[in-house]
């Protein structure tokens, strides 16, 4: 005779049993924590990556500096839709430009964003797996 698996209830497998709060766990969590201020900023940056056209220029910014007429042609979108997605992600401090005559040039604002992107298809791609 075979084995039968024993049925869980997924309904609350999820969930703890008994309630066992541990006080000394949550004490160092709350000392670490980020501030409510901070995690509201994190979640407007991950709002703002969270559109396909935003993180594709991210992506593209993250190999290399861009004009806004490259970043256009490589997303395959407007020169003002480009314009105006590059004006959320540096209100965000996740790209910065410099002027070089009448060009505008884009990169990063710094290593944390590569890294983060970087990390998000690291994450995407090992569970494609």
């Amino acid at each position: 005779m075979g084995l039968t698996e024993p049925t869980i209830d997924l309904s609350t497998a999820d969930r703890c049993e008994v309630n066992c709060v541990d006080q000394d766990k949550l004490a160092r969590v709350r000392e670490t924590a980020p501030t409510g201020a901070t995690l509201l900023a994190l979640a407007e940056t991950f709002k703002a990556l969270g559109d396909p056209t935003r993180l594709r220029i991210v992506s593209a910014l993250a190999q290399e500096e861009l004009c806004v007429c490259d970043l256009a042609t490589l997303v395959d979108v407007s020169e003002s839709a480009v314009s105006h997605s590059l004006r959320t992600l540096r209100q965000l401090r996740v790209v910065r430009f410099r002027k070089v005559g009448k060009i505008a040039y884009y990169s990063l604002d710094d290593a944390h964003v590569a890294q983060l992107v970087a990390e998000g298809l690291g994450h995407i791609e090992e569970v494609g797996e």
